[in-house]
């Protein structure tokens, strides 16, 4: 019976709220929330106590004392940080490398040096040490013919490659790639549990009747409205509090050097781009749900548009790291189904165009009213509907 009669948002709201109630008072979800936050802390606070010291530290023993600076210059060209110390003989420059202080001993060897080491020589070191060697021989070349050494290294170090380029490169730096990723890995799970949450909770109702009761008071398309905005408001306080407390936690161990303002952008970005990710794939996910009355039957219906989220968050991590400028990445980042993963990884590495950015919004809140109509329409025409999987097609026709 229809006593009461509800407003559209009413109804609405009074489904959100029930979905709101419910998750929160979840044991899984106030546990899953806490560990991850834990998790995030703490690994800040590990890569806080990992950060100090260099990578490699190496010894200089009498005439190769004069290499310091090319030792540490030539690790600083390749990104190794090198910290070189000078013993006063190479009995103490041995014994520290027995110890493990040092990492190689540098002792004078003809007209070059020789490398002592425990064991073996790490590759990066190798790299630069090799550099230096040479260096060391060419110097010594000139000496032969002659020539002044330093008035040649400093012709050569003076040596410079003019570049022209028509349009300026964006300088990415490391902590840049790895809010990217960091942002990625959000985005992908969040979208991954709280779609997912939704589709289940469909099937939920239709096998256990409740859908019914609901559908005696509410219509269909304001039952799904109302769970996805449920879950959706939760998600995106979740998302909201775990991007915040890792960005916290990152600058206040001075494990990014950022500054506020671009930490907090970031997390804008990744609540917009949640928010909405969450809408274009949770109704997808609550209309195909509705097709079938059995929870081991969700999976299969909601594969599809589950390939679609994890391409997107498979190609950011594999391809950005070592391109973050892809030319492919940058077109798909676009494109709605793969915006809710690929553009927020580009946004917190930085380099996006206002541009794209804006288009990106501006094609998947396009797509939302689209997809709010054709959801709703496969939802009402399949939600109380049992048994047998209902055909897609079947659930498009108008009624």
């Amino acid at each position: 019976m229809k006593d009461v009669q509800l407003g559209n948002w009413q109804a609405v709201g009074l489904v959100a709220g029930r979905e709101i109630r419910t998750k929160v008072r979840s044991k899984a979800f106030v546990a899953l929330t806490g560990i991850t936050l834990v998790l995030i802390v703490g690994f800040s606070l590990l890569m806080k106590l990992l950060s100090g010291g260099s990578d490699a530290t190496v010894g200089l023993v009498g005439a190769t004392a004069g290499l310091e600076r090319g030792v540490v210059g030539t690790g600083d060209s390749i990104g190794l940080s090198v910290d070189a110390q000078v013993f006063p003989d190479e009995g103490r420059g041995r014994a520290a490398v027995e110890a493990g202080e040092v990492d190689a001993l540098l002792v004078p060897a003809g007209d070059g040096f020789a490398v002592v080491v425990q064991r073996d020589l790490n590759g990066a070191l190798k790299d630069v040490l090799t550099v230096v060697s040479g260096q060391v021989a060419f110097s010594s070349a000139i000496e032969e013919l002659g020539g002044d050494p330093a008035a040649v290294n400093a012709a050569v170090a003076g040596a410079e490659l003019e570049v022209r380029a028509i349009e300026a490169p964006h300088e990415y730096d490391g902590q840049q790639l790895a809010i990217g990723m960091v942002a990625g890995v959000l985005i992908y799970m969040s979208l991954l549990l709280n779609g997912q949450m939704v589709a289940t909770g469909v099937v939920e109702e239709k096998s256990s009747r409740v859908v019914e009761l609901l559908l005696a008071t509410i219509r269909p398309w304001q039952l799904m409205a109302g769970k996805v905005l449920g879950i959706g408001a939760v998600g995106l306080a979740q998302m909201a509090v775990i991007g915040g407390v890792g960005i916290w936690a990152a600058l206040a161990f001075d494990v990014l050097t950022i500054s506020v303002s671009a930490a907090v952008g970031t997390v804008v970005w990744l609540v917009v781009w949640f928010l909405l990710g969450f809408l274009v794939y949770s109704l997808v996910f609550a209309a195909l749900a509705a097709l079938v009355s059995r929870q081991e039957d969700v999976g299969g219906v909601i594969t599809p548009p589950l390939m679609l989220v994890i391409l997107g968050y498979v190609v950011g991590i594999s391809v950005l790291p070592s391109d973050p400028g892809n030319r492919l990445v940058e077109v798909l980042s676009l494109v709605p189904v793969f915006s809710p993963t690929l553009m927020p990884m580009r946004l917190a590495m930085g380099g996006v165009p206002v541009w794209q950015a804006v288009m990106a919004v501006g094609l998947t809140a396009a797509l939302i009213p689209g997809l709010v109509w054709l959801a709703g329409r496969v939802y009402r025409n399949a939600v109380m509907r049992s048994g047998a999987r209902v055909k897609l097609r079947e659930a498009l026709r108008p009624v």
